[in-house]
């Protein structure tokens, strides 16, 4: 699957399962380098959600999940406006305390920056937070305080899961036919 990507341009980035799990190991790493110890994370559901979830394994510490959308304008190509959910889906309590917030890039900068907003508003007793990202692009307005690769070209990237988004239920069987037939 995997082996058989687009060589990666300046316009676009083509990331595989493995690279895609190496470069959140590799965050991981670079958080745990820094000593800053945290009680939560939060990541932005949908990008972010494999990423947290690694994260709060390897930390072992609780999850919350924040839905938020921008991204529905041509096939999901084109920012609009920033709808983030009213709840937090979290385990264990609410959210307080060093939280950690996690996406998989940081792109223009506005959704990371209204959710910060958002969330130090709506939390208070979140004391600091820090972020974390895969990717983090040049034409962004924010740095994160962690993340991988700083891309200045701020080409598409294209994840390993996106291939589920041009899937549908009812063509399922022949998918996973063709899946099997290319082992």
């Amino acid at each position: 699957m995997s082996s058989n990507l687009p060589e990666s341009t300046d316009t676009d980035l083509w990331v595989s399962w493995d690279e895609y799990n190496h470069l959140i190991e590799k965050l991981a790493f670079e958080v745990y380098k820094s000593g800053w110890k945290f009680d939560q994370i939060i990541c932005l559901a949908r990008g972010g959600v494999r990423v947290g979830d690694v994260l709060s394994r390897i930390f072992d510490v609780p999850l919350g999940i924040l839905a938020t959308s921008s991204y529905r304008e041509a096939a999901g190509t084109v920012q609009g406006q920033l709808d983030i959910a009213k709840f937090i889906t979290i385990t264990k309590g609410t959210l307080q305390g060093k939280v950690l917030l996690v996406d998989d890039m940081v792109d223009t900068g506005l959704t990371f920056s209204k959710v910060q907003e958002h969330l130090k508003k709506e939390f208070p007793n979140i004391e600091e937070m820090k972020s974390a990202v895969l990717w983090f692009k040049g034409h962004s307005s924010i740095t994160p305080d962690y993340y991988i690769d700083k891309l200045p070209n701020n080409p598409w990237i294209h994840q390993p899961f996106e291939e589920y988004d041009s899937i549908r239920p009812h063509q399922l069987e022949a998918w996973i036919r063709k899946g099997s037939s290319a082992k």
